[in-house]
């Protein structure tokens, strides 16, 4: 008999949403739109232990029915959020608007807020959430911050030190006083959402992390964890999150 003790179906491995972007990809005589995420996401939540299930941009209003199912949320990395959602002029360099993702994922967010549902956000993801709480963006951190450390180009994500505030629960996670992190972004946090707190910084005073100080589990990161993987501490605690999570909601439908 064959066991299935390592299925992570038949364990109780939590499922955990990823966002994924639209874009046109190629194969073979096809030139379409598609659902596209860096397979490093998927790895970082199957190698936790998790499930990983895809959330390409559709309705908004799919966006409860797609959280109820998960146990956990991964907000990913990708295009500028629109600076119209937070009542700024458009910067030159701010990327095209892409609607359907800030549509599609300020539901999951909000969706997974209400819900308890704990929430890795992650590059963008770490931005959606903080103009999802009322912050603010800087456009273009060369022109704000006068360096272009965070965004070398070319597809090479950049090395960069990160000091992890004391006595924060993310300082419980990662476990030590400063990091090396892989960076490519040129926009940042300007002032914080309501009831996030910082729990990270660069030597410039740039917001590299934060928290969420109500109830609910939120974890942003302005850096790309699923580049690095050696270290999935990251993805590790949401997974164990969201299987605490799950474990929760049985308890009550019990």
């Amino acid at each position: 008999m064959v066991s299935n003790a390592s299925d992570p179906a038949r364990s109780g491995a939590p499922i955990i949403g990823i966002t994924t972007y639209l874009e046109r990809a190629q194969q073979g005589v096809w030139d379409v739109r598609a659902a596209f995420l860096p397979e490093q996401y998927l790895t970082g939540v199957t190698a936790s232990g998790g499930i990983a299930l895809l959330l390409p941009p559709q309705d908004p209003d799919a966006a409860d029915a797609a959280i109820a199912g998960l146990d956990g949320l991964v907000l990913s990395g990708g295009a500028d959020v629109a600076p119209e959602l937070y009542g700024d002029a458009r910067h030159p360099l701010t990327d095209p608007a892409r609607t359907d993702r800030d549509a599609w994922e300020m539901a999951l967010f909000q969706a997974a807020e209400r819900r308890r549902i704990p929430v890795l956000a992650i590059c963008r993801g770490l931005q959606l959430v903080n103009v999802a709480r009322g912050g603010t963006l800087q456009q273009h951190l060369p022109e704000s911050l006068g360096t272009e450390k965070y965004r070398i180009g070319g597809g090479v994500f950049a090395e960069n030190a990160v000091g992890i505030s004391a006595n924060t629960p993310f300082a419980g996670i990662i476990g030590e006083t400063e990091v090396t992190v892989h960076s490519y972004h040129h926009q940042g946090i300007d002032r914080l959402g309501d009831g996030l707190v910082a729990a990270a910084h660069s030597d410039d005073g740039l917001v590299q992390a934060f928290v969420d100080t109500a109830d609910g589990h939120v974890v942003g990161v302005q850096w790309h964890p699923e580049e690095n993987a050696e270290d999935r501490r990251l993805f590790a605690d949401l997974v164990s999150q969201a299987r605490a999570f799950a474990a929760g909601r049985k308890e009550l439908t019990r």
